[in-house]
């Protein structure tokens, strides 16, 4: 009983809470008025983590609460609430998060979201105005997040955040029902539709000021807010997607156009009618939005309005240099400057003068030009199509100085211009300057251009014939007297760090031109080859010579040489290597020996015997039958094969895959080497020559023959001595459907291959396995077979060869 009590308490402490719902199911005595549908999901959650954590379940306070006067239908209602887990998320809530899911914050105002997919508007493209309409960037939404606003006009979809903070608490959303009333518990319900949110506000604190005594004294305060926005239906006529929309009752005009299209093929954006209880209630200009910001159009929105786009009456198109062409529409009494104001103006290269304009009669065609005076009189009629012009590529007062002045340019040109007056422009002559002769070219009136010569030092002196009057658009070109001589150069090469082609100077000496390459390498010789080229008037035939050649000697190790030569225009010299000056080399040698690693060639015909002796010999592991050379294949090589014409045609690729399997693949060219010959007679040809590079390999002794390819089972037998080629075939199984016995070779350890061949018509001859050794069984290649139409065709070409023999035996 004791524990019953104490569930009771705590039960009651439960409902004295923060939250004045909870506080209010058991504060007196009577809970008969207690509405279980109007406790919060957090009243619950309170509730059930209370009894939890007291071991008491809703049974055990189920006789009290009954005994208070709660009726058995709330209190079942209760029961089931609580039974519900607390992660549940009430099916009103969850269309509150489908509809705003993007905005997570609990007080942020809800509304359901308005989407309309947007089509690139191709047939208005040109109109001014259209892109407003067809950019899925812009969409003139309402900002849920602002305050709101204090002339906002309640109907039935709002709903209300009603909240009582102070010494009573309450908080509760309550939305607007279809007749126009809030209901808010132990307040009643209240009319709010048609009111100003401040005027509801008002209202509302009143009525609750009634029942809760505290809000009379100020001890608790009221706030109330707009937690969802309801939606409004409109009619948009004349647009691209014209018919019913709902949206929010925040929404605007802009809003509505946007996702009723904007205008039609033929509408107006300047004449749109805003319809609300049947009559006219604004005019929308969109171009005031558009040209100057003007937002004073963009007013809001009621149910059941109505948008209206009338045709337009007057278009017009610009062309040219403006900073906007495209299509405008004009209104009654606007003219071409209003018109240009929407273009945006001229653009920096427009003829501003005059504009020319294509009008339409109501037979033809007509042409006519608008001074600059008339803009602001001339009034554009529908259909007009004004183009602007660019201004004439040329100038009226340019004249062009080249050449050798300190600042050649282009200069404004004034009458009475003389050369002197424009040298002087460009800061005067430079120190090479070309003074006995400068030209003028001179554009005539035909438009043809005419050369004029100047003596300039007779101008510079102040001789007033030479010193010409000048014309605009003329070109005056001072020469340099360094455009009159031959670039001269002279060219180093062979042993000297940076051989190369030099400019030549006079007293240039073959030291400079050491020093100049960068000096002479280590493998100079003392020998300098230098060619001169001969100059001659006259053809010498009886002398051979094309060059004068000049040998001399120097000293190699000193880049400063006693014999000092003078080099001459166009000179080579040629700086000769030394004999000998081989630098040392070295081969690899691994495997089976009992030094491997890197070995210099000592001579220059080092065999293979020679490097071997060296690494200490063959060890008792090494394979007799599995010595070899793997040399680097060189460039040359490749570059050789490229050269031969093997008369394949252009688009066979049998020498492009061998050249690029040699390039790409195959990096060595593997020499076999006997070595027992080797061992025997050093002098033999068996005993290879090595190369700078050679990699020198001797494999282990090994006592298998390994078989791979076209055959049943891929695996290495145990060398047999005396087997032969056919045993080690049957050892793996034989071959399989595609094998190629024929053709089957075998590869030896030192890298060598043979195959089998015919001996007699009937014999052939296999070679000999050795321990070590790889048989490998290639795949046959695919044979067509001849279709029964082909062995018909050769069989009718037998009859009739047949049928001919017999008429001729006949």
């Amino acid at each position: 009983m004791r524990k019953i009590i104490t569930a009771i308490v705590l039960f009651i402490a439960l409902f004295q809470s923060s939250s004045l719902m909870a506080q209010d199911i058991l504060k007196g005595s009577d809970l008969s008025t207690v509405r279980v549908d109007y406790l919060s999901d957090g009243d619950i959650s309170k509730i059930k983590s209370q009894l939890q954590s007291n071991n008491v379940s809703i049974d055990q306070a189920e006789s009290m609460a009954l005994s208070k006067g709660m009726s058995a239908t709330e209190f079942a209602k209760l029961k089931k609430r609580l039974a519900v887990p607390t992660k549940t998320i009430s099916k009103q809530k969850k269309n509150d998060l489908d509809a705003d899911q993007n905005n997570s914050e609990e007080s942020e105002r809800k509304q359901e979201k308005i989407e309309n997919i947007k089509v690139k508007d191709s047939l208005n493209s040109l109109v001014f105005g259209s892109e407003l309409f067809d950019n899925p960037t812009l969409n003139f939404q309402p900002n849920l997040k602002l305050a709101t606003p204090v002339n906002y006009v309640l109907g039935p979809g709002d709903e209300l955040q009603v909240s009582v903070n102070g010494v009573q608490e309450f908080d509760d959303t309550v939305p607007v029902t279809v007749e126009g009333k809030v209901n808010i518990q132990y307040v009643g319900q209240i009319a709010v539709s048609g009111m100003t949110i401040e005027a509801a506000t008002q209202k509302i604190k009143g009525a609750i000021s009634r029942i809760y005594s505290t809000v009379r004294s100020g001890q608790s305060q009221v706030s109330i807010s707009l937690s969802r926005i309801r939606t409004i239906k409109v009619t948009i006529i004349g647009s691209k997607q014209p018919g019913n929309y709902s949206i929010s009752s925040l929404a605007t005009v802009y809003n509505a156009l946007f996702l009723g299209g904007g205008p039609s093929k033929n509408g107006s954006y300047r004449n749109i009618e805003l319809i609300r209880n049947n009559k006219v209630f604004k005019n929308i200009d969109i171009y005031r939005f558009l040209v100057s910001g003007n937002q004073s159009d963009n007013v809001g929105l009621k149910d059941n309005d109505v948008i209206r786009i009338p045709a337009y009456t007057n278009r017009v198109t610009v062309e040219g240099e403006v900073k906007r062409p495209g299509i405008f529409e004009m209104k009654k009494g606007e003219n071409f400057s209003n018109l240009l104001n929407f273009a945006s103006g001229f653009n920096e290269f427009a003829y501003t003068a005059s504009v020319n304009v294509l009008q339409k009669t109501g037979k033809e065609f007509k042409v006519a030009d608008i001074q600059a005076a008339q803009y602001s009189s001339y009034i554009p009629l529908n259909g007009d199509v004004y183009r602007v012009s660019k201004i004439l590529n040329r100038f009226e007062n340019r004249i062009i100085i080249q050449g050798a002045v300190f600042r050649p340019d282009t200069y404004s040109f004034y009458q009475g211009m003389r050369v002197t007056d424009l040298i002087r422009q460009a800061e005067g002559l430079k120190e090479d300057a070309y003074l006995k002769r400068a030209r003028i070219i001179r554009l005539k009136s035909d438009l043809t251009y005419e050369n004029v010569t100047i003596d300039l030092s007779k101008a510079m002196s102040g001789d007033f014939e030479a010193n010409l009057a000048l014309k605009k658009e003329d070109v005056l070109t001072v020469y340099s007297v360094l455009d009159f001589k031959e670039e001269y150069k002279v060219t180093i090469d062979g042993e000297v760090n940076k051989p190369n082609v030099y400019d030549y100077q006079d007293n240039l000496t073959l030291n400079d031109l050491i020093i100049a390459a960068g000096g002479l390498t280590g493998s100079a010789s003392k020998r300098v080859e230098i060619a001169r080229m001969i100059k001659a008037e006259n053809i010498d035939d009886t002398n051979p010579k094309k060059v004068e050649l000049f040998t001399i000697e120097i000293t190699p190790d000193s880049n400063e040489q006693i014999t000092n030569f003078e080099l001459k225009p166009f000179d080579v010299v040629n700086i000769r290597r030394m004999a000998v000056t081989d630098k040392p080399e070295m081969v690899l040698i691994k495997g089976a020996v009992a030094y491997p690693g890197k070995y210099v060639l000592a001579n220059k015909k080092e065999k293979i015997y020679d490097v071997i002796v060296r690494a200490g010999g063959l060890t008792s592991m090494a394979s007799l039958n599995g010595v070899k050379i793997k040399r680097p294949i060189k460039a040359a090589q490749i570059e050789d094969l490229e050269n031969v014409n093997l008369n394949l045609g252009k688009k066979d690729s049998i020498q492009n895959k061998l050249e690029k399997k040699l390039k790409e693949d195959l990096k060595y060219a593997t020499i076999p080497v006997d070595w027992t010959k080797v061992a025997k007679n050093q002098t033999g040809n068996a005993n290879v020559t090595l190369l700078p590079g050679d990699e020198i390999e001797v494999s282990t002794f090994n006592e298998t023959v390994k078989v791979a390819g076209n055959v049943l089972l891929t695996s290495e037998i145990p060398y047999v001595k005396g087997r032969g080629f056919n045993y080690y075939l049957d050892a793996v199984g034989g071959l399989d459907a595609k094998g190629w016995r024929k053709n089957a070779y075998i590869i030896y350890p030192n890298g060598q291959a043979a195959v089998s061949h015919n001996i007699l018509l009937f014999f052939r001859s296999t070679p000999t396995v050795l321990p070590g050794s790889q048989i490998i069984v290639p795949e046959k290649p695919e044979v067509k077979k001849m279709s029964a139409g082909e062995w018909v065709s050769i069989a009718s070409v037998l009859v009739s060869m047949g049928v001919l023999l017999v008429t001729a035996i006949k």
